[in-house]
């Protein structure tokens, strides 16, 4: 069983197996890897069966092409539902008006507007300004909402530019903050379809994400005729909130220590991680959230009240999410960390994957499997996680443990 995780994973053997072997030993030996395989297969099974194939007797490209025939039939539910939206709309318009609609928790702790304002209008990024046609800083700043303008200094500004705007918010302390719901922005006008084309026929993708800011933004498309473009783009999104709501946490949690403002400032340049390690390993934040989020058991009130509420932990669901929207992606719930051993590399029943294949028009040797891993490995670890070891790591971070003088809490 360690072997077939290990080869779902891609995982480097023997270290892998070594690792695994601690786990266990550490934990009692209760065969958690055994259990997670064997969910696995019956997940892929299931999918099998449910896609009209023979579940005994189905090849890798089978399966490949017919997760390809049922993304399509998805897209093209959601862009039926998002045509009943406002039919003169534009894609990501819809996507946005959807994703506000949708019931998923939305709250984040932000950057003010106000102060990210007075940071831009210090160091105007001027190659963006000239992009999108604006004369001066202050007619800019007027106009364009200031996650809009990040996202123009995302694309045109250079690195000397970027660096001095963390410079500035390591400066800042948690009084700059404010709690509100994720913002989601598409500008769609043509200086912006201009402005970004480049940047999404170089990058394949046209979402952005601050996380200092709690906003995404959908860059508008050339062409809509992409297929899966519609619930692409939806279920990016959704994976970009989540991230979103992993910096909101780590960070509310931190609002009280001395050095916030350093704190913030490396968050927004890495994932940040607890110096409580698992085989040899830094625990990211994100593992930490996921295990205290998803089980009320788990929650400890004194470990992060008043500044962090359960429902800060808590990640977005996205196939359940979709489910209630169309009734349809039943089909994918609890296969985001199921996949399909043929050859080297699976097959992934992930949904975020298989619509990035399909998007993409990725052959079969070609495939995605990253979110897929993804998964599969937060996984296995949170099923190793014990209670005392996750509220080690939190402790530790509120207590402001630092290693190597980087973001490592």
């Amino acid at each position: 069983m360690t072997r077939e995780l290990s080869e779902l994973l891609g995982a480097r053997e023997p270290a892998f197996r070594l690792g695994l072997r601690q786990l266990e030993h550490a934990s009692g030996n209760p065969s958690e890897d055994i259990r997670l395989s064997g969910e696995v297969r019956h997940q892929v099974r299931n999918a099998i069966d449910a896609l009209g194939l023979d579940p005994n007797d189905t090849t890798g490209p089978e399966l490949y092409n017919a997760l390809m025939n049922r993304l399509r039939q998805d897209d093209d539910a959601i862009n039926q539902l998002l045509g009943t939206i406002d039919p003169d709309a534009n894609l990501m318009t819809k996507v946005q008006r959807t994703l506000k609609k949708l019931d998923f928790p939305k709250t984040t702790f932000t950057l003010k507007s106000t102060v990210l304002k007075r940071l831009l209008k210090k160091n105007p990024p001027k190659k963006a300004m000239k992009q999108l046609g604006y004369r001066t800083a202050d007619s800019m700043l007027k106009h364009e909402p200031p996650a809009q303008i990040l996202a123009a200094a995302s694309i045109a500004e250079t690195r000397q530019w970027h660096r001095s705007l963390l410079t500035q918010y390591k400066k800042l302390k948690s009084t700059d903050f404010e709690v509100r719901d994720v913002a989601i922005l598409a500008p769609n006008n043509k200086k912006w379809l201009g402005f970004s084309d480049a940047f999404v026929q170089k990058h394949h993708h046209n979402i952005l994400r601050y996380n200092e800011l709690g906003t995404i933004v959908m860059l508008p498309l050339k062409s809509e005729s992409v297929p899966g473009a519609a619930l692409t783009t939806l279920l990016v999104a959704l994976q970009e909130i989540n991230e979103i709501r992993y910096s909101s946490a780590y960070l509310k949690l931190n609002q009280v220590r001395p050095d916030f403002g350093t704190l913030f400032a490396e968050s927004v340049r890495g994932e940040p991680y607890t110096s409580v390690s698992m085989t040899g390993e830094k625990i990211p934040w994100k593992l930490m959230q996921h295990y205290f989020g998803r089980n009320e058991d788990s929650y400890v009130p004194e470990l992060f009240e008043p500044h962090v509420q359960h429902d800060d932990l808590k990640p977005i669901a996205i196939e359940n999410v979709l489910a209630k929207l169309l009734p349809r992606f039943e089909f994918w719930k609890g296969k985001s960390s199921a996949g399909y051993m043929h050859g080297q590399t699976p097959v992934s029943l992930n949904l975020t994957d298989v619509a990035l294949n399909f998007c993409n028009r990725l052959p079969y040797e070609h495939r995605i499997v990253k979110y897929l891993r993804e998964h599969l490995w937060r996984e296995l670890m949170l099923r190793y996680m014990h209670q005392e070891t996750a509220e080690d790591a939190v402790l530790k971070l509120v207590d402001g443990e630092v290693v190597d003088n980087k973001l490592i809490a």
